[in-house]
């Protein structure tokens, strides 16, 4: 059954404060209880957008908001998001160093997910070992707008993460005007996709435009959509499941560019049957992550 319109306001709500847009305010109510039902894993998270001073201040703030809101475990990447596009070496190591720093502060709470640029390759595979391969670290991505996704660079990236069976969360956008340089669409990542059928891909925020995108990737199994980015608009997971079955959806925030529960809402006020809310909201996640969580030794 869809949640009142009420209940649902509420959990945006408390996420709003999570994105660190306002102060929180005294007296919020109790944690409504739809999200005590769910084992929510947010697969796509970052530091950015709070006024916090290291890594492991901003996640304290971060993990605050998720015990309100129920989410038992996030997915952190790009550390302050300084280097969004072409970043150096060094500045790769430093936003990942920020995102190790945060996940040790909270290692029941936080996984890591590598930052990596496929305009320095073997750079990028350096870092993928020293933080995946030889750390803690669980997924690759948000890879962002350094080159498109289909450019051969991303080849041999693709390949180590397949090794281990990492996924990989790529960003995705369809902009009406034109996106960024170097910016990926689906389309682009159903090429990738095409090319590596043994590798996991997640098609972060559906491409924003997520009518065209959930049927841009509808036909390639190895790429589940990802719904974070764009408004809480009702149509968007009943359209993702119907069209790819709710095994390729997964629940991320994009926090702190968005909200924890503006995002949440898509799900929990969508009218799908509750065995699709609770795979969405982490139990796909936690299957895609399985492999590499047992390697290491790390619970799921």
């Amino acid at each position: 059954m869809p949640l009142d319109r009420r209940t649902v306001l509420k959990g945006m709500a408390a996420g709003i404060l999570a994105a660190g847009i306002s102060d929180p305010a005294e007296g919020l109510a109790e944690l409504p209880g739809i999200y005590q039902r769910y084992r929510i894993w947010d697969v796509h998270s970052h530091l950015e957008a709070l006024s916090e001073a290291t890594p492991e201040e901003r996640i304290e703030t971060l993990v605050t908001h998720m015990d309100r809101l129920g989410i038992e475990r996030l997915i952190l990447s790009q550390g302050f998001g300084d280097y969004i596009s072409h970043p150096t070496p060094e500045q790769m190591r430093i936003e990942n160093d920020r995102v190790l720093r945060a996940a040790k502060r909270f290692p029941d709470r936080v996984y890591g997910s590598v930052y990596l640029t496929p305009d320095h390759v073997q750079e990028s595979l350096e870092e993928f070992d020293r933080c995946v391969k030889n750390g803690p670290m669980v997924c690759v991505g948000e890879v962002q707008t350094d080159l498109r996704c289909n450019h051969p660079n991303l080849d041999p990236i693709v390949e180590h993460a397949a090794a281990l069976r990492v996924p990989i969360l790529q960003h995705t956008w369809l902009k009406t005007m034109k996106n960024d340089p170097g910016e990926s669409t689906p389309y682009d990542l159903v090429e990738l996709a095409k090319r590596h059928p043994e590798a996991q891909f997640i098609c972060g925020h559906t491409g924003g435009t997520w009518e065209l995108g959930i049927r841009i990737i509808r036909d390639v199994p190895n790429i589940s959509t990802e719904i974070a980015g764009s408004d809480p608009t009702a149509g968007f997971v009943e359209m993702a499941v119907r069209e790819l079955g709710a095994e390729r959806v997964i629940y991320g925030s994009d926090v702190g560019g968005r909200s924890f529960a503006s995002q949440m809402a898509k799900v929990i006020g969508a009218e799908i049957p509750e065995s699709a809310k609770e795979k969405i909201l982490g139990g796909n996640l936690r299957r895609l992550l399985q492999p590499i969580l047992q390697a290491k030794g790390l619970p799921s």
